[in-house]
């Protein structure tokens, strides 16, 4: 722990150039005490750290000293590719920086990192579109987790609308939609997926098993989710909305945007939408207020115009 901590403490003054005891106890929480002595350590190893004092004073490397980045463990690089959300990198158009950042990083890690990490992206899948968040228990994902990364068997109790559900599965994968966790095991010899929320009880098992040759976890759940969208049902609609949000409301749940018209100057854009039914619909269309209106069909016009005429009897002036 000790050997690691003073790791860290070389690449924070690397990467932040001075820094304080306080500052640096703070980050790796510890006290200022153990800073000095981690310092001393430091010192004695041959690594060119002093102390500036004063007002402004605080912990630096002599100028020019950079240390290799060696001893990474496979679970912080996991966590860095964890953290690559190509939706959001898109938008802000530097998800090519962030792959190429983290090729060099890769390129730097020793061997058996390497294979852990790309053991890592087939083992987790971060999906961060288009799900509304909430707040779910979820007690077994700990057993989960540790079953998927060691390839062990799951004995599983899963509640299912019909009631509840005991199988023997071989977890091959976790998914984090949003705060939602699922898990990707094989069944029998076909793929299931399964909310860990459901889950009453896991009890991994000694038994091991082989994953599925070929077996690609972030394919096969765009696959399972594009089919899962296929066998929602469909509410047609078509709508006149600001140009501007057009992004925004393709990343809406079970949302999918068909025909466009031409965007009209004053930024209106005439489009035709599959919502999922005539409730969602219109809930939908009213989270969106002034800037959204329903041309059709009238069932779904009539609906919204009820809702929004109630609405204002409930905030009318008494």
């Amino acid at each position: 722990m000790r050997a690691g901590r003073l790791i860290a403490i070389v690449l924070l003054m690397q990467n932040n150039g001075k820094m304080t005891s306080k500052a640096l106890a703070e980050k790796l929480e510890v006290s200022e005490r153990t800073i000095i002595r981690d310092m001393e350590s430091l010192s004695e190893a041959g690594v060119p750290v002093y102390a500036e004092r004063g007002l402004h004073g605080g912990w630096k490397l002599s100028e020019g000293y950079r240390t290799n980045l060696t001893g990474i463990h496979a679970e912080e690089l996991a966590s860095l590719l964890m953290s690559n959300h190509p939706d959001l990198l898109g938008d802000l158009g530097i998800q090519k920086h962030f792959d190429a950042a983290f090729q060099k990083l890769l390129a730097a890690s020793p061997a058996e990192v390497r294979l852990s990490a790309a053991a890592a992206r087939q083992k987790i899948h971060i999906d961060g579109a288009g799900w509304h968040a909430t707040n779910e228990s979820v007690p077994c994902l700990s057993i989960v987790q540790e079953a998927v990364w060691e390839e062990r068997i799951l004995r599983i109790s899963y509640q299912r609308d019909n009631g509840v559900l005991d199988r023997i599965v071989h977890p091959l994968g976790l998914v984090a939609k949003r705060n939602v966790w699922y898990f990707v095991a094989e069944v029998e010899g076909e793929l299931r997926t399964y909310r860990i929320s459901r889950l009453l009880e896991a009890e991994q098992l000694e038994d091991s098993f082989v994953r599925p040759p070929g077996f690609d976890l972030a394919s096969y759940w765009e696959q399972s989710t594009e089919e899962f969208k296929q066998r929602l049902p469909r509410y047609p609609a078509k709508v006149k909305v600001l140009e501007s949000l057009i992004s925004r409301l393709s990343k809406e749940r079970y949302i999918k945007i068909g025909h466009r018209e031409e965007p009209a100057k004053n930024g209106w854009i005439e489009v035709e939408i599959e919502f999922e039914t005539l409730e969602s619909a219109c809930e939908l269309v009213l989270s969106f207020g002034p800037r959204i209106e329903v041309l059709a069909p009238a069932e779904l016009r009539t609906r919204v115009m009820a809702e929004v005429k109630a609405m204002s009897m409930l905030y009318a002036p008494l």
